[in-house]
């Protein structure tokens, strides 16, 4: 990576090992900060503020005018505002209003905390820049810089004392550690060879993205040629992140324009290490961003090589977490599939009972169907009568068999990708301070979070119920089991949902067994699959049911999972204790 610095659709990137400021004036005058201003400029020239005016009135040509800004503020560093007119000299002229340039202090640092900053630093002997500094500590030595300068300028230069401090995060959002890596990828892909891969990621929180959309529509189509072959690829506006995705090596490329999406990524698949990928081929690869000037978004199946790929547009249309966490599940749900084994859209708890018992349980349903929701009713509700609680997963899992040959489940990722809209004011997940935030202000509101170690997620699990996440139907008790396996799989494979806004879908709507995401697009491969694994279950005594969480039900969005998650408490903990569950205690 030869550049220092750049700003590319919001998004600051410094590349630490080219240029590492470590004083005020180092950072004032360096070419970043230049880049900044001259930014800023542009902006405030593009909506004609009134600050713009005021300095256009004293320059009308803007690249002088960055140049002028910025020495001032070299200037402020050792003298005072008056010092300064004082002086004669031909920057006074910028404060004939002191009240302006005082604004224009404020807007500059508004401006460059409302920029998605990022710090990458190559992982390789350096001539200057970042060297020896350890990677964690300089993040945490520019944030004191850049709040040292501003605070110098602001209070000492400009006389504005502040008597409330707050420290936020004015450094960087997110750091990331690189290394050049020479892939095991076939010949096909060489074009992605150059393209440096993520060692580490320091994500400092709160950790706050937007995009340009809140939501994800349609489904990923197959097609019969390689997206990726023969394409080109800029190393300086790509990144890799080696993801395991369940048990399978992922890489997944994305442009440096989409950062806050590849960034998250972190909370959602685990990192692999080099050992993990170093000589071995990866079972996916999907590359975000691609600057085609298309609305490409499909995957293919190269089997000479015993891959996935997948390949989608850069554009605004796919500007959304949704699209980088789906694809790659996708991938994921196609591979498995071609093993025999069913991909499941759906949640696992795993909860361990006073008796020291442990039951395992499998809520299916399309997004928005409650099951993230339920769950954390479980937790909340339960927490007298269980004595442990885990997700597996969140919403990517799948049923195989194992040595012994009974119907086990495994996940996928180790954090979830959450919609606040309908959730309690008290719902959380362990450790919340470590979450991303996409667009928390809006409708379909996320967060990404980290809630389950991927060993606990890859390890095979017993199913004890299998529960379908009806959102939709009012009538019916809360938690009803099927007779027999066509009854179940009527409603399984219908996979109906009352859409919730998380998508472009709106009412009831269907997909094939509730999972848009592989057997859609593979139904004659899943089918046999599919009624293979539920001849398994009834046969082996796993209770197979659905769950009417009502969470599509107006007026049902709290009530409809609490219900559904006392019942399973009910089911689960036996007769004396329902009337603590349910809150109807006479005593």
């Amino acid at each position: 990576m030869a550049y220092k610095f750049k700003i590319t659709r919001g998004n600051a990137i410094m590349n630490f090992s080219e240029e590492y400021c470590q004083s005020r004036c180092e950072l004032i005058e360096s070419d970043s900060f230049g880049k900044v201003l001259a930014k800023f400029v542009k902006d405030n020239a593009r909506r004609d503020t009134t600050l713009y005016q005021y300095f256009h009135e004293r320059n009308d040509d803007d690249v002088s005018l960055t140049h002028d800004l910025q020495y001032t503020l070299r200037l402020l560093l050792v003298m005072t505002d008056n010092m300064i007119i004082k002086s004669g000299s031909p920057y006074a002229k910028y404060f004939d209003q002191p009240k302006m340039f005082k604004r224009f202090v404020e807007n500059l640092y508004t401006f460059w905390r409302k920029l998605q900053r990022y710090a990458v630093v190559l992982n390789r002997e350096q001539s200057g820049g970042f060297q020896n500094v350890h990677f964690t500590s300089a993040q945490a030595a520019f944030e004191e810089l850049v709040l040292k300068t501003y605070r110098s300028i602001e209070e000492t230069a400009l006389g504005n004392k502040n008597n409330v401090y707050r420290q936020i995060t004015a450094g960087v959002n997110a750091g990331l550690v690189l290394t050049n890596f020479r892939t095991n990828l076939p010949y096909e892909y060489r074009c992605l060879d150059d393209i440096p891969f993520i060692e580490e990621v320091i994500i400092h929180p709160p950790f706050i993205a937007y995009s340009k959309r809140n939501k994800r529509d349609g489904v990923f189509p197959e097609i019969n040629y390689n997206p990726i072959e023969d394409h080109k690829f800029d190393p300086e506006q790509w990144f890799c992140y080696p993801a395991k995705i369940g048990s399978l090596l992922a890489f997944v490329y994305f442009n440096v324009k989409f950062m806050a999406q590849g960034v998250a990524l972190c909370n959602l698949f685990e990192l692999a290490n080099e050992n993990e990928y170093r000589g071995r081929k990866p079972d996916l690869v999907y590359v975000y961003g691609y600057e085609d000037g298309e609305m490409n978004q499909a995957f293919y199946q190269d089997d000479k090589n015993n891959m996935l790929v997948a390949l989608l547009s850069a554009n605004d249309y796919f500007d959304y977490f949704g699209y980088m966490k789906k694809m790659c599940l996708t991938l994921h749900n196609v591979y498995q599939l071609n093993h025999g084994n069913l991909p499941i859209h759906g949640a696992m708890v795993r909860m361990k009972l006073h008796d020291d018992t442990v039951k395992n349980i499998v809520v299916m349903g399309d997004s928005g169907a409650g099951k993230s929701e339920t769950i954390e009713q479980i937790k909340g509700l339960g927490a007298a009568y269980i004595e442990d609680v885990m997700t597996v997963y969140d919403d990517m899992g799948l049923l195989h068999i194992d040595d012994n040959g009974k119907v086990v489940s495994s996940g996928t990722e180790v954090g979830a990708f959450v919609r606040l809209d309908d959730l309690d004011a008290g719902y959380s997940f362990k450790e919340l301070d470590r979450s991303v935030f996409l667009n928390p202000d809006q409708k379909n509101a996320r967060v990404v979070i980290p809630i389950t170690d991927w060993e606990d997620v890859v390890a095979s699990h017993h199913v004890d119920l299998f529960l379908y996440a009806n959102n939709y139907d009012a009538e019916g008790e809360p938690l009803e089991f099927f007779d027999n396996e066509e009854e179940a799989l009527k409603v399984f494979r219908a996979g109906q949902r009352m859409a919730k806004g998380t998508t472009t879908e709106y009412g009831l709507v269907g997909s094939y067994f509730a999972n848009p995401f592989g057997p859609v697009q593979r139904q004659e491969q899943t089918e046999p699959i599919l009624r293979s694994y539920f001849d398994k279950m009834f046969a082996q005594g796993v209770k197979v049911g659905q769950l009417h969480t009502r969470l599509g039900i107006k007026g049902n969005e709290h009530t409809g999972p609490k219900d559904a998650a006392i019942a399973i408490l009910k089911y689960l903990t036996g007769e004396n204790e329902l009337k603590k569950l349910s809150g109807d205690d006479s005593e």
